[in-house]
């Protein structure tokens, strides 16, 4: 099913925080994952595809049924959220059975389906057991369960797995994507995890003060961005203004680097966008854009070590990535530096 955004503005009494005039789609069985920064509207968007918040402007749908005055209960959607929110009072098989009962299915019925879903999550051995007896992560398994339990029409995600551990949380990233894409939910992530939005999303989309700045696939998000706001939220850059000199040179001021200029004309102020991988150290004598320089701080991350690489006249260091340091010289291919409007 699908779940329709139009022209959705909301602003909270009192304030200018809220959403203005955001639309998208999500598609059938379709992930999508919102990010931007703390009060861009993430949280505020979810809520409003639940019906925790009311009073917007603009239309939301699912599978066409427009959501307005529909009651929370009445509206099919399952949730996951941050804190688990699982009843302690309740085993875990009644905890995925919980929406179930509401629906007033026969007891045999819901211990059957909770049975299924809890064999899916792998946690079939623990249906007897109260949830303070789980860890973190088996608990918000328990929670997805629940959510898949009722057939939910659209799944809402709210940072599912901001509260586990880093050792727990790639796993569990995993399985709850695999699970997404087995049932086929049609599913709205919000998270402050890009990595994670990244690695499970379909589309991500970006908010900032309330507004969609751009909706695209994760590589597209990451590689071309179009704005510099998109581009400094998304991954790790090194941001660089400056002016086209002619077809395919750009003057930085420090230095003239072959770039592909597209349809930008000498003299029209840029930013350039380069990512630290695409960064290459002590590159052969006459490659193109070669810069000279000095490396500065490093940090050690195991399977790559990032590092400030310094460059004489350069506003800012240069960020970079790899096995090893530079140790006099950078350089970065043209097709790797992309160019922003200023």
């Amino acid at each position: 099913m699908s779940l329709t955004f139009q022209n959705v503005s909301y602003r909270y009494p009192g304030s200018q925080q809220g959403l203005h005039e955001v639309s998208f789609d999500i598609g059938p069985g379709e992930l999508v994952a919102v990010i931007g920064p703390s009060g861009s509207g993430k949280s505020t968007l979810l809520k409003l595809v639940a019906g925790l918040e009311t009073g917007y402007q603009g239309r939301i749908a699912l599978a066409g049924q427009d959501m307005a005055g529909t009651p929370v209960h009445q509206r099919g959607i399952g949730m996951v959220f941050q804190t688990y929110a699982l009843f302690p009072h309740l085993s875990v098989r009644d905890n995925v059975a919980y929406g179930l009962a509401l629906r007033k299915m026969s007891t045999a019925q819901r211990h059957a389906r909770a049975a299924e879903l809890l064999e899916v999550v792998g946690l079939s051995d623990f249906a007897q057991r109260g949830v303070h007896q789980l860890s973190g992560g088996q608990q918000q398994r328990v929670a997805l369960a629940r959510a898949l339990a009722i057939d939910p029409r659209a799944l809402l995600l709210d940072e599912p797995l901001s509260a586990l551990d880093a050792s727990v949380r790639g796993h569990l990233r995993d399985q709850i994507r695999a699970l997404q894409q087995q049932f086929g939910a049609t599913t709205l992530l919000v998270t402050h995890d890009q990595e994670e939005a990244l690695a499970m999303a379909d589309r991500v989309a970006v908010l900032k003060e309330g507004r969609l700045l751009q909706i695209a696939t994760p590589k597209d998000i990451y590689e071309m961005p179009n704005c510099r706001a998109v581009a400094e939220f998304v991954g790790l850059s090194t941001m660089l203004e400056g002016q086209v000199a002619s077809g395919g040179r750009v003057d930085f001021g420090f230095a003239e680097l072959s770039v592909p200029t597209g349809s930008y004309r000498p003299g029209q102020k840029v930013h350039a966008l380069i990512r630290p991988e695409h960064i290459e150290p002590d590159p052969q004598p006459g490659q193109t854009n070669t810069l000279q320089g000095r490396p500065g701080a490093s940090r050690y991350l195991g399977s790559l070590t990032r590092y400030d690489f310094a460059v004489e006249g350069a506003p800012r260091a240069f960020l970079a990535e790899g096995r090893q340091p530079a140790r006099q010289a950078i350089a970065i291919a043209p097709e790797h530096i992309r160019l922003l409007d200023a």
